[in-house]
Order: structure tokens, then C-alpha cells, then sequence
């Protein structure tokens, strides 16, 4: 038998006034986009803006109904929207932040699986990581350098054709 071991390194600020002033806009981009967020049930308002390669800004949030498995996250709307109005164009940073209603919006948190997967599949179509800005409204701020670091052993198109 052998052992296997995964670990990275992120970097973590205490506000956003220490982030370079390109990681500063863009982190208050995906701030302002959450007052646009669809989340009338769980009250979580999430928004997310990235910077492509051609140095156009995209963004999304997240869109809840009813039927809560037919909402979408604020990450795959603007992969989405990257997607087909930018085609192929590799995304260079992505900032998420989101605004809990119902409580404390002060603590970075990450993508759910599906937009992990979602993420890790728009690197691999445009051969370039993805670097994370993840944050609330206020209060630390992570930065993961590759989304490939949040799915390890992800499933790709590879595992398809038996690559």
C-alpha cells in the first residue's frame, strides 16, 4: 500500500484594502453585483465577476426558484455568460463574494461541488487557471491561486475518452 497526499497554499488578507488595486476593483464588482442576486428563499446573496484574458469583465449571480435543484449559482451564470459572449477566451480571475441576509456576511466561502466541477471544466476548455478571490461583504479575503486546487481528482473529459 501507499499513501497519497494533497495539499496547497492560499493567501489570506484581513480587508480589502490590502489586495493589489486590480483584485480590489473586481472583488468590489462581485460586492456590488450581489444587490442583483435572485435568492428570495435562503436569503444568500451571491456574486461573482471575472476578468478575461481579452480584459473584458463578466458577471453573475446566483438565481434561486422555488424548485431549489432549478436554481443556478453565481459562478456557472457567468461561466455561462463568459462562455457565449467571450468564446474560448480564458478566464484570468474570478471574485465571489456573498451577502447573507439572515446573518454575518465575514467569512470567505467557497464554491459548492457543481460549480467546482463547472470551474475545473473551463480550465481544462481553455488550457488556462482560474485564480479565486473569495470573499463576504466585509472582513478576510482568500485567494486561491487555481480552482484545480479546490477539486482534486476531478473527473474530466479525459476519464470520457479513456485518456
Amino acid at each position: 500500500m501507499q499513501k497519497g497526499q494533497i495539499q496547497f497554499e492560499y493567501e489570506i488578507y484581513n480587508s480589502i484594502e490590502e489586495l493589489l488595486p486590480e483584485d480590489k476593483v473586481l472583488l468590489e464588482q462581485a460586492r456590488n453585483v450581489t444587490s442583483i442576486a435572485y435568492a428570495p428563499y435562503s436569503k444568500f446573496l451571491v456574486g461573482a465577476a471575472a476578468m478575461l484574458e481579452n480584459g473584458a469583465v463578466v458577471k453573475g449571480t446566483n438565481q434561486e426558484n422555488a424548485s431549489y435543484p432549478v436554481g443556478i449559482c453565481a459562478e456557472r451564470t457567468l461561466l455561462g455568460a463568459a462562455a457565449m459572449t467571450h468564446t474560448n477566451v480564458p478566464i484570468i480571475t474570478m471574485a465571489i463574494a456573498y451577502n447573507n441576509l439572515t446573518g454575518k456576511s465575514d467569512v470567505p466561502v467557497s464554491p459548492c461541488g457543481m460549480c467546482r466541477q463547472s470551474l475545473s471544466e473551463y480550465e481544462n476548455r481553455t488550457g488556462k487557471p482560474i485564480r479565486l478571490i473569495l470573499s463576504g461583504m466585509e472582513g478576510k479575503i482568500f485567494i486561491i491561486e487555481n480552482t484545480g486546487n479546490l477539486l482534486p481528482f476531478s473527473f474530466s473529459g479525459d476519464h470520457l475518452l479513456g485518456l
